[in-house]
């Protein structure tokens, strides 16, 4: 069985990307979870990745390249993005402060409009 579906898959592979999508159509067709879990496996596995922009690929934008073979680059590269994780942290920081500060001039105006109004209410005499 293992080696039927390596062999499947690597002959769709020889076909390219042509196969693989028009697998996934026929399996949506079929029975759509199906298609859904081939679609999750082509995404997965790369097998839905654009080839013409490397630099532009997964592994590059999440910091998961390798050495240039240029240390002294390698060190600014590091420390910037160290520089811009900090940063990062930072700034959801000041967020949460912000949202903390919003929630609680709302809350203190909910206590203050509930106290005024509680003076006001006249209590019903049952009729």
């Amino acid at each position: 069985m293992q080696a039927t579906m390596t062999n499947a898959i690597d002959q769709l592979d020889r076909w390219g990307k042509p196969a693989w999508i028009a697998l996934m159509v026929a399996s949506f067709i079929i029975f759509w979870p199906l298609g859904l879990a081939l679609l999750a496996y082509m995404i997965w596995s790369g097998r839905m990745r654009c080839e013409t922009n490397r630099w532009g690929s997964w592994k590059s934008r999440h910091g998961v390249m390798g050495s240039t073979g240029n240390r002294a680059f390698d060190d600014y590269r590091e420390e910037t993005l160290k520089r811009l994780e900090e940063e990062a942290r930072e700034f959801k920081s000041f967020v949460e402060k912000l949202r903390f500060a919003k929630d609680k001039e709302e809350f203190d105006r909910f206590m203050a409009d509930r106290r005024a109004n509680a003076g006001t209410v006249q209590p019903s005499n049952g009729n």
